[in-house]
């Protein structure tokens, strides 16, 4: 970590910088429900667009993740793509025209 204040001084501010863009992004991300993009998995495709970015800003960021070795990207990569498979299936699921009219 910091062991200087200078050092502090460069953490702190990409700690402001960074929570200043998470505010700005939920800003937008409250606009955007106000917005109708013309299909459901649209409006709830770029909400989860936005809130995958800020939720990548935070782990990078405050969780430290930029200082990490290669192997915990590995993991995170497997992690993403099984997170993308299921919003996938609960899409699918959702679009199918037998399950949606229960």
């Amino acid at each position: 970590m910091a062991d200087t204040p200078e050092e502090l001084q460069k953490h702190l501010k990409a700690y402001t910088i960074v929570g200043a863009a998470l505010l700005v992004f939920t800003v937008i991300t409250v606009a955007v429900t106000y917005v109708d993009f013309g299909h459901t998995f649209a409006n709830v495709g770029i909400g989860l667009g936005i809130a995958t970015f800020k939720a990548g800003l935070v782990a990078y960021i405050f969780m430290h993740l930029n200082h990490e070795r290669a192997m915990i990207y590995r993991i995170l990569v497997f992690t993403f793509f099984f997170v993308a498979g299921m919003f996938l299936l609960f899409m699918l699921a959702q679009a199918d025209p037998i399950t949606r009219f229960r």
